[in-house]
């Protein structure tokens, strides 16, 4: 194959438009620049490619085989290059995130909501999934960025950004007033039937070692998938739901459900955006990025 892909581009021309003189107005060379990147490409491949007619230059049959791979070849090369541009300037483009239910429901959808506003051409996609789980997503690279919650162990090679503060609370319902505006131990806790997540998960594992170092250990009544379940448990007075206030507020504010109060305050947390290193960030998810502000 000849070295030069420049004489390649010369041949597609003057095959697509059948004559050298428009071919030298599409490339801004001049005529004889054509003719000459025309012989040194029949030479390179010790052919003829075109034969002159009354009506202009037309293709041998051995330049027709090679024009249809050259087409192909190079318009797809151009596709390639239309495609790219659009991705640069965010028409199109991919972003892949990694999220939990909380994080995504209060922190990242209101985000998505004005990215998606601002280049609705790309795509996101939003993996759903626990902390953990999104941790080691984002360390195979399978995703662009995590939003988890704290605590989680950072890893070297990993930036974390600090986003939004989040708050771990214990809420119930009618069936147990006799709680409210009390100030509670953390121990009765473990007299509670207490409704929580299941699995492995950033606020049940940062729960449970917060409630040992004070000498409480749960038995849970009821594990659930997702906190908007727990908060559904609790307003049916099934139990003391275990949730991020975020998931109950609507419920606090009404009256319909109350947080129980403790002698001791539960830390607060944080949601969190995660990026590794070794990842390489699209575009399209690097424009996202931007958008993030840190607390």
């Amino acid at each position: 194959m000849t070295e030069n892909l420049e004489y390649y581009k010369v041949f597609y021309y003057v095959a697509k438009l059948g004559s050298l003189t428009a071919a030298a107005g599409e490339l801004s060379v001049s005529q004889p620049a054509v003719s000459q990147a025309l012989k040194q490409l029949e030479k390179a491949l010790n052919t003829r490619l075109f034969v002159r007619s009354s009506k202009g230059i037309r293709l041998t049959s051995e330049g027709q085989v090679l024009y249809e791979h050259v087409k192909e070849g190079y318009e797809q090369l151009m596709l390639g290059e239309k495609k790219l541009r659009s991705m640069l300037q965010l028409d199109s483009g991919e972003v892949r995130i990694g999220a939990s239910d909380m994080t995504l429901k209060y922190y990242l959808l209101p985000l998505l909501e004005k990215y998606h506003e601002k280049y609705p051409g790309v795509k996101v996609m939003v993996t759903n999934a626990p902390t953990p789980e999104t941790l080691n997503l984002l360390r195979q690279g399978k995703i662009d960025f995590g939003v988890v919650s704290t605590p989680f162990t950072q890893i070297h090679g990993m930036s974390m950004m600090p986003v939004r503060q989040i708050e771990d609370v214990f809420v119930g319902g009618r069936k147990f007033m006799q709680y409210k505006n009390r100030m509670l131990d953390l121990q009765e806790l473990e007299r509670l039937p207490i409704i929580s997540l299941e699995g492995e998960t950033s606020t049940g594992r940062y729960l449970s070692e917060f409630l040992l170092q004070n000498g409480v250990k749960l038995h849970p009544e009821f594990e659930l998938a997702t906190s908007d379940m727990i908060v559904q448990f609790a307003l049916r007075n099934l139990g003391i739901g275990s949730v991020v206030r975020d998931f109950a507020r609507e419920y606090l504010e009404d009256g319909r459900l109350f947080e129980l109060r403790f002698n001791k305050i539960i830390p607060k947390r944080q949601i969190c955006v995660v990026t590794d290193e070794k990842t390489f960030i699209s575009g399209a998810a690097k424009a996202l990025l931007e958008m993030v502000s840190p607390m």
